[in-house]
């Protein structure tokens, strides 16, 4: 005799399935699966739910986007941060990672580490003439205790940019030479 190949499912959605062809599965595995399927929706109220999830999750996302959006806008006129440069969208973006990485740069710091305020007026001096949305993006999973190095190395690079005197205890390793690669 064949081990059975069709199934009748009650879910526990309340729907029932009859007929579920189970072949595909190993013999030995159809009676597990079948248990298994019990325990679940079916496909029709899986889907549905899924649907409805990802569209509570999209409103929820907007929602928290939208609040950071606010809070970060918020924090650069107190603070008196230019506007960044870019697409609309990269503005966006900037803006709150710059808010959210200089806010626990902040915290790291001055307030958890042993940074004083005038270093770290130094340090916001440092981040006004960063106004390339990009470049905040890029820094968005940077660690906050790096930004007086990340600061330090964007100032090397684009010289033209006014470099206000960030204090040498922050850096981890001074600048290099082309007379220490020999």
């Amino acid at each position: 005799m064949a081990v059975k190949k069709l199934w009748t499912i009650d879910h526990t959605c309340g729907h029932i399935t009859t007929g579920a062809d189970l072949s595909n599965r190993p013999a030995d595995r159809r009676a597990g699966y079948a248990r298994w399927l019990v325990g679940r929706d079916c496909i029709d109220c899986w889907r549905t739910a899924r649907d409805e999830d990802a569209d509570s999750k999209a409103e929820w996302l907007a929602k928290k986007r939208a609040t950071e959006q606010t809070e970060a806008e918020e924090w650069s006129e107190q603070y008196r941060m230019p506007p960044l440069d870019g697409t609309d969208r990269s503005v966006a973006w900037g803006t709150r990672c710059r808010h959210q990485l200089v806010s626990a740069a902040y915290t790291a710091l001055v307030l958890e580490g042993t940074t004083s305020e005038a270093e770290w007026e130094a340090i916001e001096n440092a981040v006004r003439p960063l106004t390339h949305a990009g470049w905040w993006i890029d820094q968005r999973e940077a660690d906050p205790t790096d930004l007086p190095e990340l600061l330090e190395a964007v100032h090397r690079e684009r010289p033209a940019e006014r470099e206000p005197p960030l204090l040498a205890r922050h850096r981890t390793a001074p600048p290099r030479s082309d007379t220490d690669a020999l």
